[in-house]
């Protein structure tokens, strides 16, 4: 009895272990044929649910073919352009100063711990009015000549680099180049100021490092309007331009200027603007030459003329003119936008304005200015700090801010400069038009 037990003991082990491999086969036999069963019905299913769609499909298809389908003829195919070009476009253009930097500015930016140069800081109150716009637009009155070359102030400039960057990150689209003190590192500071500004990915008109270069219009699209810009300045200061090397700078000459506006219109832009470096250093109003060449410029089709180099305001307008062909347009100039950034002491040279303009394409391709405002501002030097001493002041805000009771470490003389200074660039520009300050 006891072996036929132990032969028992033997054999169930195997007859357990096939008896759970069959019922482990049929289950799978089962669930295979499940999904098998569903698959079948869902695919049947999906078929049927999906014909009324496959019409509905087959008509959006041939809707959308009509739509991209390529024109019968022409003009169709200008309709069609027109049709997608004349639509109301509404830009806002922010225009500035010239941009100096002395060495009391630059040295002041300067790191000791990272042996580097960061204006970032002096653009901290105002920095809105540039970022915000769709485009804006200065006037660079140094060069980047490189830290070989030294840097230095007046009266020969090269301001570090990385100005260039700082610019690019407060806002800055475009600069115009042309300016008496663009040759102040010589041909070779034009390259240079080029390549930082290239580098930078600021776009800039005005000098040039080939004739090719010159010869090519900067056009700008800002929310589908094009926009040329050209620059040109009186004179270097008295550095005498390369007679092989006349294609790096833009000076004023009628007849350079007539050329290039033809190759602008070449480019059919919506808007001319021209960056003029111009008139007398100091003095409030336009010269009869401004007026004369502002009166130029416009039959001759620029739009928006941004007047600089006095380094301080000048008075600004807006005027519908009748072009020698009969027709009327609205047009701009403000003669001089004084100094973006300096340290002059002068009466005047520390306060200045941020021009915003409400531009507006209608739907015929006619441009009209809607509006104009301005944020004065003020290069502010605090001497009670060893470092990080210049600020550009947002006026009107900081003045409101203090008659609130806060900002008041700025002092009650402080304060009172401040008004004084807004007030100024009020008497200037405000009575020159109605404008929102």
């Amino acid at each position: 009895m006891k072996q036929r037990r132990g032969r028992r003991i033997v054999l169930n082990p195997y007859l357990d272990s096939l008896q759970i491999v069959t019922k482990v086969l049929a289950v799978l036999i089962i669930i295979l044929f499940i999904i098998f069963i569903y698959s079948f019905i869902k695919k049947n299913t999906k078929k049927t649910s999906s014909e009324p769609n496959t019409v509905t499909n087959v008509e959006i298809s041939e809707e959308e073919n009509n739509v991209n389908s390529a024109p019968e003829s022409k003009q169709d195919l200008n309709s069609m352009v027109e049709e997608k070009e004349n639509k109301e476009i509404t830009i806002n253009m922010a225009l500035t100063g010239d941009i100096m930097c002395h060495n009391t500015i630059y040295l002041d930016a300067y790191d000791k711990t990272s042996n580097s140069y960061d204006f970032s800081y002096i653009f901290e109150n105002i920095k809105y009015y540039i970022q915000t716009a769709d485009i804006s637009v200065g006037n660079l009155e140094t060069t980047f000549a490189g830290p070989k070359k030294k840097y230095s102030s007046y009266p020969t400039f090269n301001t570090p680099e990385s100005l260039a960057y700082n610019l690019k990150k407060l806002g800055f689209d475009v600069l115009s180049t042309a300016n008496n003190h663009c040759y102040d590192s010589g041909y070779s500071g034009i390259e240079s100021t080029i390549n930082y500004l290239n580098d930078a990915d600021i776009a800039h008109t005005g000098t040039y490092k080939s004739k090719e270069e010159q010869n090519k219009i900067l056009i700008q699209n800002v929310k589908g309007m094009k926009i040329a810009f050209l620059s040109y300045t009186y004179g270097t200061n008295g550095i005498k331009v390369p007679n092989d090397k006349s294609y790096s700078v833009n000076l004023i000459n009628k007849d350079l200027i007539l050329k290039q506006l033809s190759l602008a219109k070449a480019e059919k832009p919506d808007l001319i603007c021209a960056c003029m470096h111009w008139g007398t250093e100091y003095q409030v109003n336009p010269n009869k030459e401004q007026k004369d060449l502002a009166d130029f410029l416009f039959q001759n089709g620029v739009d928006i003329i941004i007047g600089n180099h006095p380094h301080i305001l000048q008075p600004m307008e807006t005027k519908n003119i009748t072009l020698n062909d009969g027709t009327e347009k609205q047009v701009f100039v403000v003669y001089s936008l004084g100094n973006f950034i300096a340290d002059q002491n002068k009466t005047n040279t520390r306060n200045s304005a941020i021009l915003n303009l409400n531009i507006t394409k209608n739907e015929d391709n006619k441009i009209k200015i809607n509006s104009i405002t301005t944020t004065p501002i003020y290069t502010y030097k605090d001497t009670s700090k060893n470092t990080k001493k210049f600020k550009l002041i947002d006026l009107a805000n900081t003045i409101a801010s203090y008659d609130a009771g806060y900002g008041t470490e700025i002092g009650q003389k402080t304060y009172n400069t401040f008004k004084t200074e807004l007030q100024n660039v009020k008497k200037v520009l405000g009575e020159s038009l109605k404008l929102t300050f």
